[in-house]
């Protein structure tokens, strides 16, 4: 049900991220590039050292076709060939350390998106039919749905630990915010 939507949302790896990312229904544009904390980039350089096999610090396409299918993926190399070409800033025909982090970023982007899209549907099962909010009725409705029955006093009380600004209600912000 959309519990479960949104606890998949929670547990994306990152080679999810990266399969979601690279599919080839959705050609990705490059993003300028950003500078990734000093921990996210040993990261970075750690996976680009397990998936660079000919040991030149760099991915090329046809390693980033080996990366996915290790992933449980396949991409075609025409495919692998565009990923790199989008994101190589350098015309060297490979993926370096910073388009590498492009690369892995523009999975992290996509996964938010995911994850807010999910967090949407699971707010729907709770909020007021039409009013956008989640009320102290809408939400003992929806835990009666799901097997946790509770009064309305008591979901009042829940909504007020939550309710940031004090309106009584539940909107998506809020619960955005209780559930990250």
């Amino acid at each position: 049900m959309k519990v479960e939507t949104l606890q998949n949302a929670e547990n994306i790896s990152f080679f999810t991220k990266l399969s979601t990312m690279l599919s080839p229904k959705k050609p990705k544009k490059p993003a300028p590039l950003l500078i990734p904390s000093t921990d996210k980039l040993e990261e970075f350089k750690k996976l680009i050292e397990f998936f660079d096999e000919d040991g030149d610090g760099k991915i090329s396409p046809m390693e980033l076709q080996k990366c996915m299918r290790i992933m449980g993926e396949e991409l075609s190399s025409e495919d692998a060939e565009e990923v790199v070409r989008s994101l190589d800033s350098d015309g060297d025909g490979q993926l370096c350390l910073d388009e590498f982090a492009e690369l892995v970023k523009a999975g992290d982007e996509d996964c938010e998106e995911e994850k807010r899209r999910n967090l949407r549907e699971a707010f729907k099962v709770y909020e007021m039919e039409g009013e956008g909010c989640i009320t102290p009725k809408s939400l003992s409705r929806a835990l009666d749905r799901l097997g946790k029955k509770r009064s309305v006093e008591e979901c009042r009380e829940m909504i007020r630990r939550y309710d940031i600004n004090g309106d009584g209600v539940i909107c998506f912000d809020e619960f955005e915010i209780m559930l990250l």
